[in-house]
């Protein structure tokens, strides 16, 4: 006759085995969706990258009461907590721009995630907001690698007519982060804010390990991952991206005063800095994305408090109404890089920009139903497909960026913009904090009204977005013309 505690050990194990093989059926499937399980480990190691700093920051967003009541601090001093890590990190993305394009970048990264660990645990033991404050500055200074590393990680892991949809699984891990800082350490942390950070700081170690292991790609994607069963295809060659072929077969003239014609590498910080911002689409999606992350910074850290007194929600609630909305994210970057890639195959030169620039426009447009109504269950779909639409344009806009520059300058151009961005990014919780306690008078409806006005510069990022359309294809044939320099040739072994 079976005991009961052998029954509880046959159903345990039986379970056990139905989860290991549900886990197994899964990780199957999404290795055909992703093309292999190399290419499958590659992209959610550089998703857990962008993950773990996303959760960072939602975590202190999702803390806010928590910190104002320990500390004894306000709105504004939240937002500067994230803002001094995000002004850190802008200046320290330039440098690692540099490094970007000289170093073995998988070792670098990996060193850089560590440090992420033991200042994410600095942080939950400091005694008061000055030495958070300087804790805080520590963290931005090397989650700043992350832009730079893993842009020409993705440019040279995989091939030019997938890389849309390649960012939109990788941003998707930014966007799962951010939910795992508001709905999981965020729910922690209404316990103990100091556990939260802990909690979060363990996985960067693990993280860590696994980069450095990951195989250095060839500098240009000579060497690059193409899907099980993928032919490789023209813009798969050393012919250039995608866009490209296409800016070639429709002889589009480039610009010639921006054609390179000596090897990138030899350029110093400023002369490449010059030459990046000279390119017209290039300042164009810089400035786009860069008010696309500013206004989704100030709803990352205010976010939870906006819901919980604009809806009369409670902070429970109000976490699982951003992690409803970040589904609406997470499938937005997905579609976004994807429909994006389609177009351009289709032989639409301008997909990429075109789709970026709708889903800016139809995002503000959302929002504003969203802002305004007390109804948490009206406020639902609006604020699902607002998300949807302010997450799509970025794969395709990450992608066209490296159809504009040359590869041996991905790195710097990278952390060039993300140096403008992060700036915006560190401004957003300062101003939306301030303008919320100092032009309309704090409490949930400072909120509201500061959220409203904060639409302006996203509906600017659409503005520019249609701008890039004129100028994107010139700006295209002109990397190519570059590529096609033989002095530009690239080097026989990966650095």
């Amino acid at each position: 006759m079976e005991t009961g505690g052998s029954a509880t050990r046959r159903a345990a194990a039986s379970a056990g085995a139905a989860v290991g093989r549900i886990a197994g059926r899964g990780s199957r499937a999404l290795e055909r969706t992703l093309g292999g399980a190399e290419r499958t480990r590659i992209i959610v190691l550089l998703a857990s990258v962008l993950a773990l700093s996303s959760a960072d920051a939602s975590t202190v967003g999702a803390s806010a009461t928590e910190l104002r009541h320990a500390l004894h601090i306000n709105n504004t001093d939240i937002g500067l907590l994230v803002s001094v890590t995000s002004l850190v990190a802008a200046a320290a993305s330039l440098p690692f721009g540099v490094l970007a394009d000289r170093v073995r970048r998988t070792w670098f990264l990996g060193l850089a995630i560590v440090l992420w660990g033991i200042a994410m645990i600095w942080s939950a033991t400091v005694p008061d907001f000055g030495q958070l404050l300087l804790a805080r500055l520590a963290l931005g200074a090397v989650t700043a690698a992350a832009g730079p590393f893993v842009a020409s990680l993705v440019g040279d892991y995989f091939p030019a007519f997938e890389r849309g949809r390649i960012y939109g699984f990788i941003l998707a891990g930014e966007l799962l982060g951010a939910g795992v800082g508001f709905a999981v350490t965020g729910d922690i942390a209404a316990l103990s804010w100091r556990a939260a950070l802990v909690i979060l700081a363990l996985p960067a170690f693990v993280l860590a390990w696994l980069v450095i292991r990951l195989p250095e790609p060839a500098r240009g994607g000579r060497d690059a991952l193409t899907p099980h069963g993928a032919e490789p295809t023209a813009d798969e060659t050393h012919d250039g991206t995608a866009a490209q072929q296409l800016a070639r077969e429709r002889r589009i003239e480039p610009e010639q005063e921006l054609v390179l014609t000596s090897d990138p590498r030899r350029m110093g910080f400023f002369e490449a800095t010059r030459y990046i911002l000279r390119v017209r689409t290039n300042v164009v999606l810089i400035l786009a994305s860069a008010l696309g992350y500013y206004f989704l910074a100030g709803v990352q850290t205010f976010g939870v408090e906006f819901t919980t007194h604009q809806y009369g929600i409670n902070q429970a609630l109000a976490n699982l109404l951003l992690l409803v909305v970040g589904a609406g994210a997470i499938a937005g970057v997905l579609a976004g890089g994807a429909i994006g890639d389609a177009l351009l195959r289709r032989g639409y030169l301008n997909g990429r920009i075109i789709v970026s620039a709708i889903a800016a426009a139809g995002a503000v447009v959302l929002f504003i139903p969203a802002i305004f109504t007390h109804s948490a269950l009206s406020a639902v779909p609006y604020l699902i497909f607002a998300a949807l639409a302010i997450s799509a344009q970025n794969p395709p806009l990450d992608a066209a960026r490296l159809d504009i520059m040359v590869p041996l300058l991905w790195g710097r151009a990278e952390g060039v913009r993300t140096f403008l961005r992060t700036t915006a990014q560190a401004l957003a919780p300062l101003l939306f904090g301030a303008v919320s306690d100092y032009v309309f008078g704090g409490g949930h409806s400072g909120l509201k009204w500061t959220f409203a006005v904060m639409l302006l510069p996203l509906a600017a990022s659409a503005y520019f977005l249609f701008r890039g359309l004129r100028t994107y294809p010139r700006d295209v044939a002109t990397a190519a013309a570059a590529s096609d320099d033989a002095r530009l040739a690239l080097p026989a072994a990966a650095s």
